[in-house]
């Protein structure tokens, strides 16, 4: 099994913030700006499990309240496993998997901006992924040819083996985790959180 070192153990600490706007979460973050939680990523590997919170809810509040934050709880649950399970497995971080997850999809590779984009971060949160994983001869950096100042990143043979490995373990964590709700349960689920996401999407601003 590959092993692939963790970029996580130097990341600035994060103020946990509950029903505010503080802060930013960086490439693997739990839940990022805007959200109802930014969890303090400096405590990982210390036993500190996510804040749930739906805890600041009162019961009598509007469902649309109740729901934000229990969309808010689950992702910082699920995250917060996947998250300790990616670095026990695998010695990586969630910043690291969702970077090549990205690249596995794209064989000819993705520019530096395609992937700050995608992954909704800044040039300066990808640059650092990107340069670990070129020192770990998990992908290589080449300029375009049509203009030198633009950088195409892509997966060497090792890297996507050992991202195919995450990947499959990835898959069965997400089973057992939703292992409590049945199949017809998650296909009824996601249809409702897709209503949920383009009534978002069209939302006034």
């Amino acid at each position: 099994m590959s092993t692939i070192r963790s970029t996580h153990a130097s990341a600035p600490r994060r103020a946990l913030t509950v029903g505010g706007r503080q802060g930013k979460a960086g490439l693997g973050g739990v839940v990022k700006a805007g959200g109802p939680a930014i969890i303090d990523e400096a405590a990982e590997g210390q036993g500190d499990g996510p804040t749930d919170v739906e805890a600041a809810a009162d019961l009598a509040a509007r469902p649309e309240l109740r729901l934000w934050l229990r969309l808010s709880a689950c992702d910082a649950l699920i995250g917060q496993k996947l998250r300790t399970r990616l670095r026990e497995a695998f010695d990586t971080t969630p910043a690291r998997y969702d970077l090549m997850a990205l690249l596995d999809k794209a064989p000819d590779g993705l520019t530096m901006g395609e992937l700050s984009k995608r992954l909704m971060v800044t040039n300066g949160n990808v640059t650092g992924v990107v340069d670990r994983l070129v020192q770990d001869g998990l992908a290589v950096r080449a300029s375009a040819a049509y203009d030198r100042r633009t950088h195409f990143v892509r997966l060497t043979p090792s890297g996507r083996a050992a991202f195919r490995s995450m990947a499959e373990a990835h898959q069965a964590w997400l089973g057992e985790l939703m292992g409590g709700m049945d199949r017809e349960e998650v296909v009824a689920l996601l249809s409702l959180l897709d209503r949920l996401k383009r009534s978002v999407r069209g939302g006034s601003r």
